[in-house]
């Protein structure tokens, strides 16, 4: 009986330690999606902002030229072509805006498949 109660502790020990090393490798996952995530988001801001900057401009830059252009015979038409233009663009581009945010990847999915897995692989069997 004596023998056996140091087995004993040596596989609580084992157990233990097996337990804390798959916490330590999910954390790190964990914490490797969490960075993962903030460079993508931090890279679509700068990278959208860019857009926007350089597409206005070049927007409004092509709506003074045009106005400019037909400033003797047709500037109101010109003037609300360029409104109804900018007006649906300005839709389209919401729209796609929306379905880019309802379509993002779901947080942490690796973690929790691995977590899933643990548990079904720690589940007790019947």
């Amino acid at each position: 009986m004596a023998e056996s109660t140091p087995k004993l502790m040596e596989s609580l020990k084992r157990l233990v330690h097996t337990l804390l090393s798959t916490g330590q490798t999910r954390l790190e996952l964990l914490s490797n999606e969490w960075e993962e995530e903030r460079f993508r988001i931090t890279k679509m801001f700068m990278l959208g902002s860019l857009v926007l900057l350089f597409t206005g401009l070049t927007l409004l830059f092509a709506a003074v030229f045009a106005i400019v252009l037909f400033w003797d015979s047709y500037r109101l038409l010109v003037i609300g072509g360029i409104i109804a233009l900018f007006v649906i663009a300005g839709i389209m581009a919401f729209n796609a805006f929306r379905s880019l945010c309802r379509e993002k990847p779901k947080l942490f999915s690796a973690s929790l498949a691995e977590l899933s897995k643990d548990r079904e692989q720690l589940a007790p069997r019947p």
